[in-house]
């Protein structure tokens, strides 16, 4: 019995032998005078055992049997692993068919001593920045590399953004390395989808922001103001600000982020068996909709701010590689030991010696960019090389060594004894 019900037990037993009034018991255990009359009653029928709850040592009916808990327990230790107690609830209730609450699944793997994947820390006392009002206002960015596969793949970086409004992941593509063609692909994919945001925050990465700090040549001779890398290049055509952020807790929504994805994204691949960077991005569009739609919040002003995709040119011809080339007097360029020229519907000839920018979109071939006007190019194929048989080479001739008596050998085999007389 409970310290409740042995106070009940001892109430009740002084009103059975009148040392207690039913009035001063009902005061002192805050009950009504025919609820302790109840319990005097029961008390005087069945004993004081009667006063202990009816359900005590009996099993809840919405407990979960010994069978059901072991099976939770080898799911987690053979399939799911490593994954917290949240997303393990939601894992169970769609590939097993088994409800349970995250608060319960804690239960019961503290009862079989399987701590939390991660400790919870202390809070730290800040300020935390606002969100942006408005849906596209802001773009936080970076790359994650880590062993997303397991193992069972090389290490890979996941290039990814969110919006800062909302907290929606705009778009992620996995690539080898952190490099420039995983930003720009990854940028493609968002703003075709969204649209072309206000601003992009991101690390100072020199893939973002030059380290040299002064122009080249070819950027002098363009007329650029500012020593920009190839993608603040195209940040700049799309008209994306772009700011630096100083710190890791500056931009700390893509690297809370990243701690979400490398908690879930790692079991979600696992399940999934993808084994190579093709398979994992085959599936990670897929993935990246059911975080939005488990994790995005509405903005604090429905309207959008996105703006729509320039039509100046093609978006695929912005965010791309560039470098410059010079234009010889036969009209062509050399690009990667690869001659070209321009095609006979390109317009007008562009005048030689002339520096030229020359563009190598994700997809499709090369194009070169003068003064805002689009010339597409073809490769020259190259002369084949003469080859000629081999054959055996011919023996040397052996030189011709003189006789004893040759003229050569005598005039020469005199002794300095001998007086040469005229």
């Amino acid at each position: 019995m409970s310290r409740t019900e042995w106070k009940k037990a001892l109430v009740i037993d002084k009103v059975i032998y009148q040392q207690m009034t039913v009035v001063e018991a009902a005061q002192v255990l805050g009950l009504s005078k025919r609820q302790v009359l109840r319990l005097k009653a029961k008390v005087l029928q069945e004993g004081t055992e009667a006063l202990a709850h009816g359900n005590r040592g009996r099993a809840p009916a919405h407990t979960f049997t010994t069978t059901t808990r072991e099976q939770i327990l080898h799911l987690y230790a053979n399939t799911y692993y490593g994954a917290n107690r949240c997303h393990f609830s939601e894992l169970l209730a769609e590939h097993e068919g088994i409800q349970v609450s995250p608060s319960t699944i804690g239960r019961i793997l503290t009862q079989a001593g399987i701590a939390p994947t991660r400790q919870r820390r202390r809070s730290k006392t800040h300020r935390p920045r606002d969100r942006k009002p408005q849906a596209g206002m802001l773009w936080q960015t970076d790359a994650s590399t880590h062993d997303w596969l397991e193992g069972r793949g090389a290490k890979m970086a996941l290039h990814g953004a969110i919006d800062d409004a909302t907290g929606m992941v705009t778009a992620a593509v996995f690539r080898p390395t952190e490099d420039l063609l995983g930003y720009f692909t990854m940028m493609e994919k968002g703003i075709r989808r969204y649209g072309v945001p206000l601003a992009l925050y991101s690390d100072r990465h020199q893939i973002f922001f030059s380290p040299q700090g002064s122009l080249t040549m070819e950027q002098e001779l363009a007329g650029d103001k500012e020593a920009l890398t190839q993608l603040g290049t195209a940040l700049s055509e799309l008209g994306i600000q772009h700011i630096a952020a100083r710190s890791p807790q500056a931009k700390g929504r893509v690297e809370r982020l990243w701690e979400t994805f490398q908690d879930r994204l790692l079991i979600e691949l696992r399940i999934r068996q993808v084994c190579s960077l093709e398979e994992a991005n085959t599936v990670l569009d897929e993935l990246i909709d059911r975080h939005n739609r488990r994790f995005a919040v509405l903005p604090e002003n429905s309207e959008s701010a996105y703006q729509s995709i320039p039509d100046t040119m093609p978006l695929a011809h912005i965010l791309c590689r560039r470098e410059f080339r010079t234009v010889t007097a036969a009209q062509t360029i050399s690009y990667q030991s690869t001659l070209y020229r321009f095609q006979a519907n390109s317009a007008n000839p562009i005048p030689s010696r002339t520096t030229v920018e020359v563009r190598h979109p994700r997809e499709g071939g090369l194009v070169v960019y003068y003064k805002d006007v689009c010339y597409l190019l073809q490769p020259i194929p190259s002369a084949a090389k003469i080859t000629t048989s081999k054959t055996s080479p011919e023996p040397k001739a052996k030189g011709h060594k003189p006789a004893p008596t040759h003229p050569w050998r005598q005039s020469r085999s005199f002794s300095k004894s001998q007086k040469v007389t005229p």
